[in-house]
C-alpha cells in the first residue's frame, strides 16, 4: 500500500476542509473593539455580523458589540448606500458612540460599494467620527482584516501635524487582553511612555459590576489615535500582522517603525525588551529575574521537552512565536501551518528551523486542519499546540493538545492569561510540560495494567 506523506499527497487547491482561519471582518471587528467608545459596523447582511460576534463572544466570554447595515435583496441589487446612511444615523441616535468603524463583507465588496464616498456625503454629528476599511472575506484571513482596520483608523485619524509627544506607539498584534496587559506591565517597568493601539484590555476582559456598560472604560481613545502622528517611533509586534498599519503611519506621518516578532519565548521577548529600552543596558532587576525564572523552568523540565515532536497551527505571528519557543525548549517541530495565505510565513519559520538545525519539518501557509490530520496519521507527533479546532485531531490520534491562540472556544480564563513576555513563556512551558507529563503517566499506567493482566 502507498504511504501518503506531505510530499506525495497531491495539492488540493479548489477548497479548504476545516480551515485554519476565519474571515477578515472578524479581525476588523476585534480591532475596532480596542478603540474607546467605538461601535464596529458590518456593512453587509445581519447573518455575517451575527457569526462574527458569536465567534468573538465564545472566545472571550464577553459580549462583542457590533451593528449591521442589514442588507436585503434590494441592497444586493442597488447597493448599500442608503442602508449605511440610515444605520449611521440610528447608531448615533440610539447607541451614542464616539466613533463608528465600518468594515465590509463579501456582499458589499462584490457589489462594489464606495464607502469613502458614502461617508463623505453623510451628515455626521459634531464631535463624532466615522471611519472605514475594506475587508473582503474571500481574501486573506481575520489577521488581514485586523491589519486593514488598524490602517483604516490611521488613514482617517492620525494627524501628521501633531506636536511631538515623546511617546512610543505599540501595535500589539492580534493577541488577547491578557497579552496586552503583560506588554503594558513590562513597558511600565521600563518607564516607557506609550500609546497602545489598539487596546482591548478593559473591554474584552471588563470586570463584572452591577451595571452593564456598552462601552467599558478600556480602549485606545480617538485623541490617542490622532496623537500617533506625534510619536517618536512605533514598535510593531508581529511581522505579518502589524507591518501594514506601521507602514501606513510611516507614509502618512513619517513615524519610523521597528518590526519585531510577537514576544513569545526567550529570544523574541529579549528583542522586545531591548527595543523598548532602546538598547540600554539598564534593564530593571525584576525583568532579569523573570527571565532567569523562565530559564530555570526550561532547564528543570528539559527531560520532558527534549526531542518531542510537535505540530503547531493557528495565526501566523502566533505560530511563529510558538514554534520559536518550542525550539528553545528543545522540541522538534514536525508540522507548522497557518490558514492565512502568504509566503512570508514560510520564510520566517524556515529561518527559525535552519537556525536550530531542524531539517525534517513541513511548513505551509494557507493550509487546513484536514491536511494536518492526514500528515499526522502518517507521521505522528507527541504534542499539538494551537486552537480549539485541533481537538478532534487530538482525540482521534490520542495526542495531548495545548490550547493557544485564537479561537479557544472550549476553555475559560485563557484570554486573561498571557502567552507573551517571560511570564507568558513560563505559563506556556508549564502547560506544555504538564500535558507531556500527563501523557507519560497515562502510558506508564497502561503498561502496568498490561503487566497485571
Amino acid at each position: 500500500m502507498l504511504e501518503l506523506t506531505p510530499k506525495t499527497v497531491s495539492e488540493r487547491s479548489a477548497l479548504r476542509i476545516n480551515p485554519c482561519k476565519t474571515c477578515q471582518p472578524v479581525g476588523a471587528l476585534y480591532a475596532a473593539l480596542g478603540v474607546h467608545k467605538c461601535m464596529p459596523h458590518s456593512h453587509g447582511s445581519q447573518g455575517c455580523v451575527s457569526y462574527h460576534r458569536t465567534l468573538l463572544t465564545r472566545h472571550f466570554k464577553e459580549p462583542a458589540i457590533a451593528s449591521s447595515s442589514s442588507f436585503t435583496e434590494g441592497a444586493s441589487v442597488f447597493g448599500g448606500g442608503s442602508n449605511l446612511r440610515a444605520a449611521v444615523k440610528n447608531i448615533f441616535d440610539v447607541y451614542d458612540p464616539d466613533i463608528i468603524a465600518v468594515h465590509t463583507t463579501c456582499l458589499s465588496e462584490t457589489i462594489g460599494d464606495d464607502l469613502n464616498a458614502y461617508i463623505l456625503e453623510m451628515t455626521i454629528p459634531d464631535g463624532k467620527v466615522v471611519v472605514h476599511t475594506n475587508t473582503p472575506s474571500y481574501a486573506g484571513s481575520h489577521v488581514t482584516g485586523y491589519a486593514n482596520m488598524l490602517a483604516g483608523f490611521i488613514r482617517y485619524l492620525a494627524d501628521p501635524g501633531t506636536e511631538k509627544n515623546g511617546k512610543t506607539a505599540i501595535f500589539p498584534g492580534f493577541v488577547n487582553p491578557g497579552d496586552i496587559r503583560e506588554c503594558n506591565r513590562l513597558l511600565g517597568m521600563l518607564n516607557l511612555s506609550v500609546i497602545m493601539f489598539p487596546d482591548q484590555s478593559g473591554v474584552m476582559d471588563a470586570p463584572m459590576t452591577n451595571v452593564y456598560a456598552m462601552y467599558p472604560e478600556g480602549g485606545t481613545t480617538i485623541d490617542e489615535i490622532r496623537a500617533l502622528g506625534g510619536c517618536e517611533r512605533v514598535l510593531a509586534l508581529g511581522h505579518l500582522t502589524c507591518e501594514e498599519p506601521a507602514e501606513e503611519l510611516k507614509k502618512k506621518c513619517k513615524i519610523p517603525y521597528t518590526l519585531l516578532p510577537l514576544p513569545i519565548g526567550v529570544a523574541a521577548t529579549d528583542a522586545f525588551v531591548m527595543a523598548a529600552a532602546e538598547a540600554s543596558e539598564n534593564i530593571p532587576k525584576e525583568i532579569e529575574e523573570e527571565r532567569g525564572r523562565l530559564l530555570d523552568l526550561m532547564l528543570d523540565a528539559n527531560p520532558y521537552f527534549h526531542d518531542k515532536k510537535v505540530a503547531v497551527y493557528g495565526d501566523p505571528d502566533t505560530v511563529i512565536g510558538l514554534t520559536s519557543f518550542a525550539l528553545e525548549l528543545g522540541m522538534t517541530p514536525r508540522y507548522v501551518i497557518t490558514g492565512t495565505p502568504g509566503e512570508a510565513f514560510t520564510r520566517h519559520v524556515n529561518a527559525l528551523l535552519e537556525k536550530f538545525g531542524v531539517a525534517d519539518c513541513t511548513v505551509k501557509a494557507a493550509a487546513d486542519l484536514f491536511e494536518l490530520h492526514q500528515w499526522i496519521k502518517n507521521g505522528p507527533v507527541d504534542l499539538l499546540i494551537g486552537t480549539s479546532y485541533g481537538k478532534q485531531i487530538a482525540k482521534a490520534e490520542d495526542i495531548p493538545l495545548v490550547r493557544a491562540g485564537f479561537p479557544i472556544l472550549d476553555r475559560y480564563g485563557h484570554s486573561y492569561m498571557p502567552i507573551v513576555g517571560y511570564q507568558g513563556a513560563i505559563r506556556l512551558a508549564e502547560m506544555i510540560a504538564g500535558a507531556l507529563m500527563d501523557r507519560q503517566d497515562r502510558d506508564c499506567a497502561d503498561e502496568d495494567m498490561e503487566v497485571v493482566m
